[in-house]
């Protein structure tokens, strides 16, 4: 297959994915605004270059006179284009991957994170009977003494106030 009919190719999925008329210029654009792609994804710099450096080529093709496919291009550029058209019709291009690596991470920090639907708070404090008696004698004998969850600090009831937000921060 030559050149430019992968790349009409190409332009036809990236304008049906991008729902833009800019085409293979917005699966670019989205590329070089999106946030850690390259971190996320390997080979993201490399198929952005390529994507960058077919579109000129395209455009050189398309309008600068005395260009030709023939002068600009070996047939391992069309090779390229067609396996990344085939990539993303399997979800494997650059895009879907950093969407399915951000999905990957939202999933994987809300296990972390615990909801507010899901904290118990009627057993989120705790008074000094759970803790052994070092503890109780630094809090003088109070029964309600309450442990920091982040930096377990030792609070009296006195010293804090007790809402349903700052409960979840004690146990």
């Amino acid at each position: 297959m030559s050149f430019m009919n992968s790349y009409k190719h190409l332009e036809k999925l990236c304008g049906e994915i991008m729902r833009d008329e800019r085409r293979v210029s917005a699966y670019i654009d989205e590329m070089t605004c999106t946030p850690f792609g390259p971190s996320l994804v390997a080979g993201w710099n490399n198929d952005l270059k390529k994507l960058k450096h077919y579109r000129h080529i395209r455009n050189l093709i398309a309008h600068e006179p005395d260009c030709s496919e023939e002068s600009l291009c070996v047939p391992s550029d069309a090779v390229w284009i067609e396996n990344f058209c085939t990539r993303i019709l399997n979800l494997s291009d650059p895009l879907s991957l950093y969407r399915r690596a951000l999905a990957e991470q939202r999933k994987a920090q809300a296990k972390r994170i615990p909801q507010p639907q899901d904290l118990d708070f009627e057993n989120a404090v705790r008074t000094n009977e759970n803790f052994n008696k070092s503890s109780a004698n630094k809090n003088n004998g109070n029964k309600a003494a309450k442990r920091c969850m982040f930096c377990s600090r030792i609070y009296r009831c006195s010293d804090i106030d007790i809402d349903a937000y700052s409960v979840s921060f004690f146990y």
